[in-house]
């Protein structure tokens, strides 16, 4: 069950409930009867990397999209790769 951040408009009280998403929203502070409201926050979870936005399912056109997909290339495979050593004759 999710839980929700509220804050009195009249005291300022804050306090944290658990709630489920069926009930009600909390209305009266319990330190003065006052009215509550609920606190919003930034969410927890950052989406990092391709795939994730919706311009990166989109085909790419122009010159730039050309220029930044030949230097992936390039960098992926500009790696020094170790020489493969000769098999022992016997």
């Amino acid at each position: 069950m999710p839980t929700y951040a509220y804050a009195c408009t009249s005291c300022g009280h804050q306090f944290d409930a658990v709630q489920s998403f069926s009930d009600d929203a909390l209305t009266i502070c319990p330190e003065c009867g006052g009215a509550l409201r609920k606190q919003y926050g930034s969410i927890g979870v950052t989406f990092n990397g391709s795939g994730f936005y919706r311009t990166d399912s989109r085909a790419k056109t122009g010159g730039s999209a050309d220029a930044s997909a030949s230097s992936k290339s390039e960098s992926s495979t500009g790696a020094k790769k170790a020489p493969a050593s000769a098999p022992a004759s016997s």
